[in-house]
C-alpha cells in the first residue's frame, strides 16, 4: 500500500449559484451544499481516511466536518488550503468582471488577487506536508477549493505551467484520487462523485469544460 491524497471540493454556496468570485471570502454552505456535503461524506467513509484537513473557511470547514463524524476523526484546519484571492473581485459575477476588467478578466488575473503559481505552491506544499504524516497505508482527505485543488494537483504532478488548463475543473463535493508511487504523485481519479455537470467555481473558465 501507498499513501493516498483524497482532495475533497467543499459544497455549494450560494455565490456558486450565482457565479460570484468567493475567494477569500467566508461564504457558507446553501441548503444544497449541505446534503452534497452529508452524500460525499457517506460515500468517502468507505475509503477509512486515517486524517483530515480542510481550508479554514467554512464552506470547507463544514464539508470536512461532514466527513470527520462519521469517520470519528478531527479536523485540522490549514489557511494555506484556502481558495485563491481574489481581490477587487471577490463578490462579483463573471459578467461584471468581464465589464470591468476585460483583459484581466481574458488571462483570469485579478489586478490585486492571487497569482496562480502561488496558490499552486502553496497548496501543493500544503498537501506534501500533511501527506508527511501519513502512515505508509494512510489516506489524507483534504477538503479545499475548486481553483486551489486544481492547481495544487498540478504542481504536485511536476506539471510545467502551459499544461495545466488541460486538467478540467472541480464540481460541488467531487473529489480527485492521488497516491504517491516510487517516481511521486499520480493521478487515480478526477472530479469522481457526480455524474457531468457545469463546475461553478473560482477557476479559469476555459476549465470548465
Amino acid at each position: 500500500m501507498s499513501k493516498r491524497i483524497v482532495c475533497l471540493r467543499h459544497g455549494q454556496t450560494l455565490w456558486n449559484v450565482e457565479q460570484r468570485f468567493q475567494g477569500h471570502s467566508d461564504i457558507p454552505l446553501d441548503e444544497t451544499g449541505v446534503a452534497q456535503a452529508a452524500r460525499a461524506a457517506s460515500l468517502l467513509a468507505a475509503l477509512r481516511p486515517t486524517m483530515i484537513v480542510s481550508s479554514d473557511l467554512q464552506r470547507a470547514n463544514d464539508t470536512a466536518l461532514a466527513l470527520g463524524r462519521i469517520v470519528g476523526l478531527d479536523v485540522a484546519v490549514d489557511k494555506a488550503l484556502r481558495e485563491r484571492g481574489g481581490g477587487q473581485w471577490e463578490g462579483l459575477t463573471r459578467e461584471q468582471i468581464a465589464a470591468r476588467w476585460p483583459e484581466e478578466y481574458t488571462v483570469w488575473e485579478a489586478p490585486d488577487g492571487e497569482p496562480v503559481t502561488e496558490v499552486a505552491t502553496r497548496v501543493a506544499a500544503s498537501m506534501r506536508r500533511w501527506a508527511a504524516r501519513l502512515a505508509d497505508d494512510g489516506l489524507l482527505v483534504v477538503v479545499s477549493h475548486g481553483a486551489a485543488l486544481r492547481l495544487g494537483i498540478c504542481e504536485l504532478l511536476g506539471l510545467p505551467e502551459q499544461l495545466w488548463s488541460a486538467l478540467g475543473g472541480l464540481g460541488n463535493c467531487s473529489w480527485s484520487v492521488l497516491h504517491e508511487g516510487r517516481r511521486g504523485w499520480r493521478l487515480l481519479e478526477h472530479n469522481a462523485g457526480t455524474l457531468p455537470e457545469p463546475v461553478r467555481s473560482d477557476d479559469k473558465p476555459e476549465t470548465e469544460a
